[in-house]
């Protein structure tokens, strides 16, 4: 297939527990899903028509198995999925606050997705695609920081370029490198995704208004600073929107940022104006918020139209 969306990153299997309202210690049972920010984003913009395939690899073991058969199952091309002599990174997810469940990584001594190499990158594709999707996550250790910087310097800041900050203190000795690593990469993107506490990393400031300026200021196409329950700050050269959420009862956070990065990704290809990007985006968010998984959890596009 002709691949729309690219995304380049983070993959891993999620375990959910099954039982509510009691701490990781209390839980029997586990419930597994595919998990990771790249791999929730392409199959987000899978469910909504978008043709999407992942640049990363999962470990040599029966995680990796079930990590391309989930992906496959999706609809989301696994073409570039390698394989490392490692093991498949799982996460144990608490549910307590469901807002912003606290997250247990296993992703060590170092995570399959983050030992790609020059020699796995598939450049022809990354210079083409329409949408080339890469995260802060991706260069928070050696290969992948190295393989990451090439291929945004391969794509030129071509558009459509996003980077998803997706700063996870724990895959960091400080802040501060964190912040010299995760800037570098918005001097060669167009679009630049993240929370607060994301922008205050990469920009210095978590003041909402202020990040977005920073971000276009860097030669940022479009700014998004997402608010919680606040909504979302959306930002281009014409203007800034802030853009109201949709309230529902919240079941479980993880994932809703996922969904919002796979429709802000179908709106920047269907060519949307900032504002209708963001309400679609908080729309698909608000879905999987209200139910419990990540990849499985997200929405189709009659489902966010309907919400909407």
């Amino acid at each position: 297939m002709t691949v729309e969306v690219l995304t380049v990153g983070r993959v891993g299997v999620d375990l959910y527990p099954e039982q509510g309202g009691v701490p990781l210690a209390e839980v029997r049972t586990f419930a597994k899903s595919l998990g990771g920010t790249a791999t929730n984003v392409a199959v987000a913009a899978a469910r909504l028509g978008r043709r999407a395939a992942v640049l990363t690899k999962v470990g040599d073991d029966a995680f990796g198995d079930y990590v391309r058969a989930a992906l496959t199952g999706f609809g989301v091309g696994v073409g570039h999925v390698g394989t490392a002599p490692l093991r498949t990174p799982v996460v144990f997810c608490a549910l307590d606050p469901p807002e912003d469940p606290p997250l247990l990584f296993y992703r060590e001594p170092l995570a399959p997705d983050l030992t790609l190499g020059t020699a796995d990158v598939p450049w022809d594709e990354v210079a083409d695609v329409p949408l080339l999707w890469v995260t802060g996550t991706g260069v928070s250790a050696e290969p992948g920081r190295s393989t990451q910087r090439a291929v945004l310097e391969h794509r030129g800041r071509r558009a459509h370029t996003v980077l998803d900050l997706d700063y996870r203190p724990a895959f960091w000795p400080d802040p501060g490198m964190a912040g010299r690593e995760i800037g570098w990469m918005l001097d060669h993107v167009t679009v630049a995704v993240g929370n607060r506490v994301e922008v205050e990393v990469a920009v210095g400031t978590a003041d909402p208004a202020e990040a977005a300026a920073r971000l276009l200021a860097r030669g940022v196409e479009l700014a998004v600073v997402k608010l919680g329950a606040e909504g979302v700050l959306i930002a281009d050269g014409d203007g800034a929107w802030t853009v109201p959420p949709h309230p529902v009862r919240v079941v479980c956070g993880l994932g809703a940022g996922d969904a919002f990065g796979g429709a802000l990704a179908h709106g920047l290809l269907a060519g949307w104006a900032p504002p209708r990007i963001a309400r679609y985006a908080n729309a698909a968010g608000a879905l999987v918020a209200s139910r419990l998984a990540c990849a499985d959890a997200m929405p189709t596009a009659a489902e966010v139209e309907a919400l909407l």
